[in-house]
């Protein structure tokens, strides 16, 4: 049995392949960018390229990095909106983007943690309507403006209040306003308009939960660079406030758990689930189960791109073995559900649940009797490659994963009874014979296995 240290594409003739591209990564991002790719993007002509592309000089982001993070934490309207503007385009690189000298955001001090405070003070205020506080009836001077019960704001309205600072001035304000010609906002009400503070009103929490959407996909445009990719994995506050997006799945904003989710998605490589017991400062206090059951709340989900994503996110946190502990009790509901998403005619979903168990099937030896003891299990793999799957990568896993299934002795008895069907790939299809060969080598073949051989030979 391979170790997974050694690299999962073991399995093929080449070893040496480049690994594959991060989710939604653009071309040429990834470290694998040849030189030939480059020079041709340098060499393309501005009239060449399909649609409007807007270019931001490189010494933009370090000639107002400290302007940014400023205009972040003073929460005002305009500078929030400006800073978030600038922070998408810096952040967002085209497919044919070929800058090597770009700004690793992430290293810019404060800027991911001024990004992140978007997103909690957000957060803060986004309960469900039934932990909002309920009006209270006003049974006792219900007909006077102001009752002294508490309910004077609900009584004037949302701007009612400010109209009480202007009383002393009598008719004198009213008839300056008239002379003016025009309908001039109220002094008081200087702190409610565009340029200011947000309202408290249901406009003010639509922006609030707009700019925590733009602050999300900023950070999910972070998790895209290689220079981002270690500094993010390691910040506890980041990971925690990914994983209490997910966890809110049901009642939070469906773009902004996207972007969670694909965040962790791309961090997983380097991300290990006991961060969240070290001794770095905790902001939200999410723990190794919680994360875990967050993952799980996606892989459940009904969402193709959530269920998507948490199986391909599983896959990778599984092959760091420090993370084993933390998803091990959680497997046979893990088994259960990718073996369903493979049955789905989803064509992602099947790659994605197919992949995972491809990296579960090496963990131990518990795994792979788990899998191949789910039912349907070993006829839904092999109906991906009789299909075939249109991707020749995720028909080369199936036929791997049954080949670490035959591995175990206790799994052989169930993968004779499909001797024919892995004799019929043998000579049909040249792709996976060598894979299947060995599978029936295994079953027929071992010194420890003559019954079972007969038996699977002869109809004993």
């Amino acid at each position: 049995m391979q170790k997974r240290e050694q690299g999962k594409s073991g399995g093929s003739a080449g070893g040496g392949a480049t690994p594959p591209a991060k989710r939604g990564r653009p071309f040429g991002s990834g470290n694998n960018s040849s030189s030939a790719a480059a020079s041709a993007a340098d060499s393309a002509a501005p009239s060449t390229l399909l649609g409007p592309s807007l270019h931001v000089h490189n010494s933009f982001a370090d000639q107002n990095n400290k302007r940014i993070v400023l205009a972040l934490q003073s929460g005002l309207k305009n500078e929030l909106t400006w800073a978030l503007n600038t922070l998408t385009l810096l952040s967002f690189k085209e497919k044919d983007d070929m800058r090597k000298d770009a700004t690793p955001l992430a290293k810019i001090p404060g800027l991911l943690d001024a990004l992140l405070q978007v997103i909690d003070d957000w957060r803060d205020i986004a309960l469900p309507k039934e932990f909002a506080k309920t009006t209270r009836i006003r049974t006792l001077g219900a007909n006077s403006v102001v009752s002294g019960f508490g309910s004077e704001y609900q009584a004037l309205g949302s701007t009612g209040w400010c109209s009480l600072c202007s009383v002393g001035s009598g008719s004198a304000g009213i008839e300056s306003t008239q002379q003016n010609g025009m309908a001039k906002s109220r002094f008081s009400e200087l702190w409610l308009d565009e340029d200011s503070l947000f309202n408290l009103d249901d406009e003010g929490r639509a922006e609030k939960q707009q700019c925590a959407v733009a602050a999300s996909n900023i950070i999910r445009n972070f998790s895209f660079m290689p220079d981002n990719e270690v500094i993010m994995a390691q910040h506890r506050h980041c990971l925690e406030t990914a994983f209490q997006c997910i966890e809110d799945h049901l009642v939070e904003d469906e773009e902004l758990v996207t972007n969670a989710l694909e965040t962790i998605v791309n961090l997983a490589p380097l991300l290990d689930l006991r961060i969240f017991s070290s001794s770095k400062p905790s902001f939200i206090k999410i723990t190794e189960k919680r994360a875990v059951q967050a993952i799980m709340g996606m892989l459940e989900s009904a969402v193709k791109a959530w269920h998507c994503a948490a199986a391909e996110l599983l896959g990778r946190l599984i092959i760091n073995p420090d993370n084993e502990p933390f998803l091990l009790p959680f497997f046979p509901q893990i088994h259960k559900r990718l073996i369903d998403l493979i049955s789905m005619p989803a064509l992602d979903a099947q790659a994605a649940a197919i992949g995972a168990l491809y990296n579960l099937a090496e963990v131990n030896m518990d795994c792979r009797l788990k899998i191949a003891n789910e039912r349907w299990a070993i006829d839904r793999l092999l109906k991906v490659i009789k299909m075939p799957h249109p991707v020749p990568e995720v028909c080369r896993k199936s036929a791997m994963i049954l080949e670490s299934l035959v591995s175990e002795p206790q799994n052989r008895s169930l993968l004779l009874a499909y001797e024919n069907a892995f004799a019929e790939i043998v000579f049909t299809d040249g792709r996976y014979s060598d894979t299947f060969a060995r599978i029936l080598y295994e079953l027929t073949s071992r010194p420890s296995n003559k019954v079972a051989a007969a038996r699977g030979i002869w109809g004993m």
